[in-house]
């Protein structure tokens, strides 16, 4: 393998490392785990979207002046160094979620250091790209680097749902007690996947740390000097934001449909428990069917992206999603897309399995599209401080999406209303969509 090889396929494993905590953790198994222990679907919603969009906000102040921080001194992978312990940290905490002493505080808590965590990797890892292939191929190495991530979190998911995962019977998928003694009574089985997520990503991100080596930079800074100089340049790269038509345009587009996609995916699994009665078992299934479908699309859109540019993938699957959501208010037990249903009938079930197939479709290759449209769209030479905006972007609004569907869940006690202000959000980011030049203004 060639070290250009390698430094892509390091690079691929951060997707597959770092997965599961959106997977396993954010949608498929923890999520409706809380349900279930809170007992109440509305208000396990509710606490849900105020702990995420207070972690979003933190996310969105930060990013864009570490990112600059990061381009100054060319010091991006020690940032990932740091942020990859606190996804660890977090996500290992939740095994001190026992149901018999269950504080939700400590819980959200730990679980949104882990998120943090996460993001800021993410953000220092996807200025990565450009270094990685020329311009042509950016559609494709993202593509596959999604594809790859969404395989991980298949794994890892089958992983906990066959031998972890403990359902209504006290057993796993397999009709066998969780292995390593774990005692389904406490739930041990199913809190195991904050240490699982924890393992998975140490583990795995071992060969990005060996094979993706960060370029030298001629002029880079010391970190004290680099944070010093980073504000200054931040506050003048944001003034001048609106003046370049394309990017401001980009970023507010994708500020809002990344905010409806997030809020899909975090409510995914809490709606299905919730509305449908779903066991951790059903959604781990349903995690498994949008996963898969997130693999094949991100792979097949971003062979669609470097064929005819990211724009045409992104607006497709953001009309996709919009149709989604409106369908997903019409899924209950009680009628399907305005059909009544009888209390025994299947067809809700079948019905939110393919909508969560078409979720992972479009969702997969939306983000990435989007991430190359991003380069596309960025300045030479800063790219981290570009990625940190489009972590700003997608963050700054990132507690409309959490914080919207708490509210209105509240005030109507109903989570099919509750999921409406997704709507919304997809349509504003597909009108501002009209104004960004699919080459970006620095081509």
């Amino acid at each position: 393998m060639t070290a250009a090889s390698k430094r892509i396929w390091g690079w691929y494993f951060f997707d597959w490392a770092s997965q599961p905590y959106n997977t396993l953790l954010l949608t498929f198994i923890f999520g409706p785990y809380v349900v279930s222990v809170i007992g109440d679907g509305s208000a396990a919603q509710a606490i849900w979207g105020y702990g995420i969009g207070t972690a979003g906000l933190i996310i969105a102040v930060l990013s864009p002046l570490l990112g600059a921080v990061a381009d100054k001194s060319g010091g991006r992978m020690a940032f990932i160094w740091l942020f990859s312990a606190l996804y660890v940290i977090g996500a290992w905490m939740l095994w001190y979620s026992a149901p018999a002493d269950f504080n939700v505080w400590f819980v959200m808590l730990f679980f949104c250091i882990g998120l943090i965590g996460m993001e800021f990797a993410t953000t220092f890892t996807n200025a990565m790209l450009p270094d990685l292939c020329p311009r042509a191929d950016l559609g494709r190495v993202s593509g596959n680097g999604w594809a790859f991530g969404y395989l991980g979190g298949i794994v890892a998911l089958i992983i906990m749902l066959l031998l972890l995962a403990e359902g209504g019977s006290g057993r796993t998928l397999l009709g066998i007690p969780p292995v390593f003694g774990l005692d389904p009574e406490t739930r041990e089985g199913t809190r195991s996947v904050g240490p699982l997520v924890a393992i998975w990503y140490a583990v795995f991100m071992i060969p990005f740390f060996l094979w993706v080596k960060e370029p030298r930079k001629a002029d880079a800074m010391g970190i004290r000097q680099a944070v010093r100089a980073a504000w200054p340049e931040l506050k003048s790269t944001l003034a001048r934001l609106p003046r370049q038509r394309s990017l401001f345009a980009y970023l507010g587009a994708s500020m809002f449909y990344r905010d409806a996609l997030n809020g899909m995916y975090v409510f995914g699994g809490i709606y299905a428990a919730g509305v449908l009665g779903w066991s951790v078992t059903n959604v781990g299934i349903f995690g498994i069917i949008a996963a898969l479908t997130g693999a094949i699309f991100a792979w097949a859109g971003g062979k669609l992206d470097s064929r005819y540019g990211p724009k045409p993938v992104i607006i497709l699957n953001v009309v996709l999603l919009t149709l989604v959501a409106v369908a997903v208010v019409f899924v209950s037990r009680d009628s399907v897309l305005g059909v009544p249903v009888g209390p025994d009938s299947r067809l809700p079930d079948v019905g939110f399995y393919i909508l969560g197939a078409l979720i992972g479709a479009g969702g997969g290759s939306l983000q990435s599209s989007s991430r190359t449209m991003m380069v596309r769209q960025a300045e030479p030479g800063r790219m981290t401080e570009a990625f940190g905006m489009y972590a700003l972007a997608g963050k700054a609004t990132s507690f409309i999406a959490p914080l919207s569907i708490g509210v209105v869940t509240d005030l109507t006690g109903s989570q099919q209303l509750g999921v409406t202000p997704l709507i919304v959000l997809f349509l504003i980011g597909l009108f501002l969509l009209f104004w960004v030049k699919p080459e970006g203004e620095y081509a």
